[in-house]
């Protein structure tokens, strides 16, 4: 049987920007319904690193993802929103009346009056480095591509091969929970943040985590489990090292899927739009978070939230288009409830 959802603004993706898009909109009295492919809300806080620490939202020195995302759903509450988990959004069609009609992968109909894409990097993979029988090691065998829960590293031996932030965070993060963390770079820079790799060679100056750069992990071992790897420096040497868990960190491979289909305006697989309400092509339709693009575009979650406040307001004045909407302050007035 069909299941028809009617709403204002339905908002493909639940990740944190995604998530506070339904508080701004809903200060305008806007009902949200949410969709996502994933079958839990906070997008790649809660699929990736929902234990990770953020330190660049306003007001929390430091913040897990996972908290992250709890907080902004207790924020959302008044509004009631309501949500389509586990289902993708496959087709869209804007109708005569300036209105639209998306159907999910399991034949969820949502009707609404305007459309704010939050789907983050669209779906993702990670990516994979190219080493002989790694993939005999994955499902909890030895070889992880994220850190969901840093418990299972405890009083482990463990190397991190990469050289972004994320290879940085996990090792200074790991260094406090493992037994042994390496971090394997093939260059003698990094890409990721400054401070952070400061902070891993402080540590491997104290002794607490190994440093190896420019060098490869080439190979891994182990019968049932993984037992060790190999290090090939850039000049052929190598090393075996006895290890519990390898966790290579090199990105993730994001797929727009039926987004790229939608004819918006794209720019290497992002949705361009008019940072005045980050509007896209179509009338109606907006793009928030990682998955667009404009001149000067940070893909940080906060200026994702500077997007949904935008949005919103864009959203508003299109289906309103008679109405004029006096700004109120929530430091005035609250958090009105729906």
């Amino acid at each position: 049987m069909l299941n028809t959802i009617s709403t204002d603004i339905c908002i493909i993706g639940a990740g944190p920007v995604g998530l506070f898009a339904v508080f701004e909109a809903g200060l305008l009295k806007l009902r949200c319904h949410v969709v996502d492919a994933l079958p839990a809300v906070g997008g790649q806080l809660t699929e990736i690193y929902p234990k990770k620490p953020i330190y660049d939202i306003p007001g929390f020195p430091e913040v897990l993802a996972g908290d992250l995302v709890r907080n902004l759903m207790r924020q959302i509450e008044p509004f009631h929103p309501t949500f389509t988990l586990g289902e993708r959004v496959e087709r869209f069609a804007k109708l005569e009346d300036g209105s639209f009609q998306l159907f999910t992968t399991d034949g969820t109909e949502v009707l609404c009056k305007a459309v704010a894409i939050a789907g983050g990097l669209g779906s993702f993979e990670p990516r994979k480095p190219a080493i002989d029988e790694l993939e005999r090691f994955e499902q909890g065998r030895g070889v992880y591509y994220m850190v969901r829960d840093p418990e299972t590293f405890r009083d482990k031996r463990i190397v991190i091969a990469g050289g972004g932030d994320s290879a940085l965070d996990w090792t200074i993060f790991l260094a406090d929970i493992a037994k042994e963390v390496t971090l394997v770079h093939r260059g003698t820079t990094f890409r990721g943040a400054a401070d952070s790799a400061e902070k891993v060679k402080n540590l491997h100056e104290a002794g607490r985590a190994r440093l190896v750069l420019s060098s490869n992990v080439t190979h891994v071992h182990g019968i049932d489990n993984l037992e060790a790897v190999t290090i090939t420096a850039n000049d052929g040497t190598t090393d075996s090292l006895p290890v519990d868990a390898f966790i290579p960190l090199f990105g993730l491979t994001p797929k727009l899927g039926p987004i790229g289909e939608w004819n918006l305006g794209l720019d290497n697989d992002a949705v361009q739009v008019d940072t005045l309400d980050y509007s896209t092509s179509v009338p109606g339709v907006y793009a928030i978070g990682d998955i667009n693009t404009y001149p000067g575009k940070l893909k940080l979650i906060l200026c994702g939230f500077h997007e949904a406040a935008l949005m919103a307001q864009g959203a508003y004045k299109y289906m309103f288009p008679d109405k004029k909407y006096v700004l109120k302050y929530t430091t005035v007035n609250g958090v009105p409830t729906m």
